[in-house]
């Protein structure tokens, strides 16, 4: 059954937490540490959290550190709805290998602690020049060589291995839009989903992350339109953008209810080609916690369907029945 404003999981992203590192405690000390950080995240009244890697690396967790992590959502009472691997891209050149067996990680632990959707991409590390501006996306990065056939053949080929391991575990994969990415554009993520060709692997439409950029983007209704058909997660973020005459861009973050991304149109597209899966709200910068409660409230009180309305029939509704877990 579709779900209604009132069921939609709707899942907060750890980002705004201190990154957690369990070697610096052990047994109960680990559990009452991860377990404060979640009750904040609770107390701003969520239910649903996105395990995102940047708090925790799930990869690398030894099977006491899962334990404590399960004890702590349970003592928050958090269900963990979707995980996000960031910046692990699995055709790095020096890292790659190794980016692709902590994914390979993830989706088990994933998968023991009952998560439906892992978000995985192609984005690289922040550079050192990135790290030191207020807003790391006003720097270039990293640029996958889009003419690289042996780099989008390797991605190919690895994110079809991860959705045959993702498929015997009972999860989904979710690759993520990011900017100067095979990812980093409507038609390239298309052309790669496509190619991958596996019922388990669809799009994480992340829009903010293109609309930010300060350079020319695509309209991000286009965005929407040509890759919503295959999203099965989504992050959820907006940004204010002013576009000068000679070319001068400036982006920074907003509220979903008031960036240059309107959500209730975002939304009806989305759910016009089908959509169902758990949604992540996202925020950089400020107390990023209350702003994605409210970015939650929003989305049930003002932008999802009070009552069940049919859905659009997607690629991903077709295949493997939407991506709520």
């Amino acid at each position: 059954m579709p779900p209604t404003a009132d069921s939609w999981p709707i899942a907060a992203a750890l980002l705004p937490l201190e990154p957690a590192h369990p070697e610096d405690d052990a047994g109960d000390e680990l559990t009452e540490r991860l377990t404060e950080s979640l009750l904040d995240v609770a107390d701003v009244g969520f239910e649903a959290v996105d395990l995102t890697d940047t708090w925790l690396a799930y990869g690398e967790l030894a099977s006491s550190h899962v334990g404590a992590l399960r004890t702590a959502l349970a003592a928050a009472a958090l269900e963990p709805v979707s995980m996000s691997v960031i910046r692990r891209s699995v055709i790095d050149e020096q890292v790659g290998d190794a980016n692709l067996a902590y994914t390979h990680r993830c989706i088990d632990i994933a998968a023991e602690l009952g998560t439906g959707v892992v978000s995985v991409g192609l984005h690289r590390p922040l550079t050192v020049q990135q790290r030191a501006r207020l807003w790391f996306w006003t720097v270039p990065g990293h640029r996958d060589r889009i003419d690289d056939r042996d780099a989008w053949a390797l991605a190919v080929s690895r994110f079809r291995e991860l959705g045959r391991h993702a498929d015997d575990v009972g999860v989904l994969l979710s690759l993520e839009l990011y900017e100067h990415t095979f990812l980093g554009s409507a038609a390239s993520a298309v052309r790669l989903i496509e190619d991958i060709g596996s019922p388990t692997v669809g799009l994480n439409p992340d829009i903010g992350n293109l609309i930010r950029l300060h350079e020319p983007i695509e309209s991000w209704q286009e965005i929407a339109e040509a890759t919503m058909p295959y999203a099965n997660f989504w992050h959820v973020k907006n940004y204010h953008r002013d576009e000068e005459p000679g070319g001068h861009v400036t982006t920074i973050p907003s509220y979903l209810e008031d960036g240059v991304i309107d959500y209730r149109s975002a939304v009806r597209i989305a759910l016009d080609a089908g959509f169902q899966g758990v949604i992540c709200t996202e925020h950089y910068g400020g107390d990023g916690l209350s702003i994605s409660a409210a970015n939650r409230e929003y989305l049930r009180t003002r932008v999802l369907p009070r009552r069940l309305r049919p859905l659009g029939t997607s690629r991903v509704t077709q295949q493997y029945g939407g991506g709520i877990g």
